[in-house]
């Protein structure tokens, strides 16, 4: 019945900067794809402000509760509070006046939107305006102190959690109107403060009643991560125990990462609560050519098989899009078909669609690349990992599920298809990938050479490895990337600043932006997680650590002082930090010739 769409972490690691047109552009291309099921989450704290002032709370406290855009994500889900904020009052405005358009956009085209419910967070402020109140402080999240995590839960069994829950609820559906489903996630990625069944589901009990006190029809639409994500926590009891506190066929469970970690085998298909059968693939919108093909031709027919089997719908549930299109496209199809595709031959045909013309070279790049970097077989995390894209260290993963030289091959056949194609902006992008996935490969051998020469104590070939990295092949991938629109930096940054009306905003919406894709958090807290390879910060960013790392190591050989990650950690967190707030403008426009610039890398550095 469904092909569901969207992730929550991707309302900041994609949309956050988005205006109507490219909001537009993206529900265009969800209806081409049969899309019918998707979240609707702008302009949701705008609603949350009127409801928080509306029960007693200054607008200080409401200030110390709310992250800043680029981490809403994660203070909507009870992980994080107040880091990067507050929000000006004019986002406020402009979320709900796209909110308008998406909703009315996605309901003209026949979709289903998912609207936010209360999951039972609560600003600090609720205890001061009603003392009573039964909150528990949540423990930290991920790397993060109580600074700016350990939130306040409401005890669902607490009559406010009812209040709270419908009079946002009601204020939403009087604000949107509503297609009567909801989500909420009360333990993303936390524990609950006990395991005993009959608390779990009172907990579901208590989330499904405030929104059916404010919508008799609701449907509870529930991210299944946590099941995966905690499986000690989470045994059959504990599972059973939160979906059975929904009357059966009110909750629908995003199986969220059902191509590497599905959680319907081992719960007897959701102990009988309908379910997604959806494809995570990425992890921070990073970037890397991966794929897990088999895994997606064969997992969706094999969920509906499955004894009892209460499978709804396919999705897709990127933390972060723009990348590796294919993959998409693929399950996307999937989601209309009988059985399992030809595999090679499907990818020959999208080949041909993708750049408007058959061409043999090019369809053999394809064929190559699935077979490798797209067929990522076992239990597969697509976290970029590649030295390029870390913080350098001595003891760095190098380590690849596929064979490198399928990539350089491919590289060569699409440089050959040139000619021919090189006036389809769809190859000029998928060249720029290619190349740069090349790029990443050599960046690993040269950094095993810089290491080999280190620890064998050879000055000379440490300064030539380290050379090449430093002042060659990492600001030639730079130009690369700066020469397509989609690759620059300065498009990220660039976007955050259009969101803004004063001077004061843009600087705090850019620093956003920085943020999330460098340190993510004031001191590293979740170091690179959400990596790009972008024209700009490969050269500002991580060709500057690279350049510290190697004169590092070279000192040390010089001095025969050993060397201290530690002590290079400090120094090298300094550089981190200067890139956030280096005040430069980075260009929006690429520059160069992508061809060329390919062509020039290919005769230097293929093997």
């Amino acid at each position: 019945r469904y092909r569901y769409y969207q992730n929550v972490c991707a309302q900041s690691y994609s949309f956050v900067w988005w205006d109507w047109a490219r909001w537009e552009r993206e529900i265009d291309w969800m209806a081409l794809s049969g899309i019918n099921l998707a979240p609707a989450f702008a302009g949701q704290e705008a609603v949350w402000q009127r409801v928080y002032r509306n029960l007693g709370l200054n607008q200080s406290e409401i200030d110390k509760y709310f992250a800043g855009p680029a981490f809403l994500a994660w203070n909507r889900m009870g992980n994080l509070r107040r880091w990067a904020g507050p929000l000006p009052p004019t986002w406020h405005l402009k979320q709900l006046y796209l909110q308008y358009r998406i909703v009315e956009r996605m309901r003209s085209l026949g979709m289903t939107t998912v609207l936010p419910a209360f999951a039972g967070h609560v600003p600090q402020g609720i205890l001061r305006v009603f003392p009573r109140v039964n909150a528990t402080r949540l423990g930290r999240w991920s790397h993060f102190d109580c600074t700016y995590s350990c939130i306040y839960l409401l005890d669902p069994e607490d009559p406010m959690f009812q209040v709270i829950g419908t009079l946002f609820l009601k204020e939403l559906i009087k604000e949107f109107g509503t297609d009567h489903v909801y989500s909420a996630d009360t333990f993303n990625e936390m524990t609950p403060l006990s395991s005993d069944p009959a608390y779990l589901s009172r907990v579901s009990n208590a989330v499904f009643s405030s929104m059916t006190g404010a919508d008799p029809k609701a449907l509870w639409l529930m991210q299944g991560w946590l099941f995966q994500h905690q499986p000690d926590f989470w045994q059959p009891a504990q599972v059973r125990a939160l979906l059975h506190g929904v009357p059966l066929g009110r909750m629908i469970v995003l199986d969220l990462f059902a191509e590497s970690k599905p959680v319907y085998q081992w719960t007897e298909s959701f102990y009988g609560q309908p379910f997604i059968w959806c494809m995570l693939h990425n992890f921070g919108g990073n970037h890397g050519l991966f794929g897990t093909v088999e895994a997606i031709n064969h997992g969706p027919f094999a969920a509906r098989r499955f004894p009892n089997s209460t499978m709804v719908g396919t999705g897709l549930v990127p933390e972060g899009i723009e990348q590796n299109d294919m993959v998409y496209e693929l399950m996307n199809e999937l989601g209309w078909r009988q059985e399992p595709l030809d595999l090679p031959s499907w990818v020959t045909r999208y080949a041909e669609r993708r750049y408007g013309a058959a061409n043999a070279a090019a369809a053999g790049a394809w064929r190559l690349l699935l077979r490798s970097v797209y067929n990522c077989t076992g239990v597969c995390v697509n976290h970029n990992r590649s030295p390029l894209v870390r913080r350098p260290s001595l003891h760095m993963d190098t380590e690849l599920w596929y064979n490198a030289s399928d990539v350089y091959e491919a590289w060569r056949l699409l440089l050959s298809a040139g000619a021919e194609l090189g006036s389809s902006p769809t190859f000029l992008y998928d060249l720029v990938d290619v190349t740069r996935q090349a790029a990443q490969q050599l960046v690993s051998d040269y950094y095993l050479s810089v290491r080999q020469a280190f620890q064998s104590h050879a000055l000379p070939e440490l300064l030539t490895a380290g050379g090449v990295l430093v002042y060659d092949l990492l600001p030639e991938l730079d130009n690369l990337l700066s020469s397509h629109s989609l690759f620059l930096l300065g498009r990220w940054l660039e976007s955050a600043r259009a969101m803004a009306t004063s001077d004061r905003e843009a600087e705090q919406y850019e620093l956003n932006a920085r943020n999330q894709v460098t340190l993510w958090g004031p001191s590293g807290n979740i170091l690179d997680y959400a990596n790009k390879q972008l024209g700009g910060l490969v050269l500002d960013y991580y060709t500057v650590r690279w350049s510290l790392f190697i004169s590092v190591l070279v000192e040390s050989l010089n001095s025969g002082r050993p060397f201290h990650q530690d002590q290079f950690n400090q120094a090298v967190f300094q550089v981190e930090r200067g890139f956030i707030y280096n005040k430069k403008r980075y260009p929006a426009v690429p520059v160069g010739d992508t061809m060329e610039i390919s062509r020039k890398l290919f005769l230097k550095y293929y093997p």
